[in-house]
């Protein structure tokens, strides 16, 4: 079995964005010359997320608005955690979405479903962050 190692980096100039990572991952992929295996994609910083849904304007609006409601940003003085920092909210946003994703390769591509894209969410922008990208197969 082989297995490669890549990282992106991002510094999101927003608090909050959603960046398709699709194209990244497979070519990640490529670079591997694995044809079947697996692909484990993670945020490596706990403010950021990684998630597979629609590539929808709508939809990506539509999270927006469904964690700010559930986590909201403000008022800061409503979280313990904002004693240190001001992004409780990121935290509690990235719970929600996710840590990573574990996707099939099959034939060198990544095997989705119809739609199906992978996303870098970035919940506390302004400073670099990192993504891994680890694939084991043949």
């Amino acid at each position: 079995m082989k297995s490669y190692r890549k990282e992106l980096h991002f510094q999101i100039p927003e608090r909050r964005a959603i960046v398709n990572i699709t194209m990244q991952v497979q070519s990640a992929i490529n670079e591997s010359g694995i044809k079947e295996g697996l692909v484990l994609v993670n945020a490596m910083n706990i403010t950021s997320s990684v998630f597979i849904n629609d590539d929808e304007p709508g939809l990506h609006e539509d999270f927006e608005v469904w964690l700010e409601e559930l986590a909201p940003e403000l008022p800061h003085s409503r979280y313990a955690h904002n004693g240190f920092e001001d992004n409780a909210d990121a935290h509690l946003k990235r719970t929600i979405m996710g840590r990573e994703v574990v996707c099939a390769i099959t034939k060198g591509r990544l095997d989705f479903g119809t739609w199906e894209q992978i996303f870098y969410y970035e919940l506390d922008g302004k400073r670099r962050k990192r993504v891994l990208i680890k694939i084991i197969g043949e």
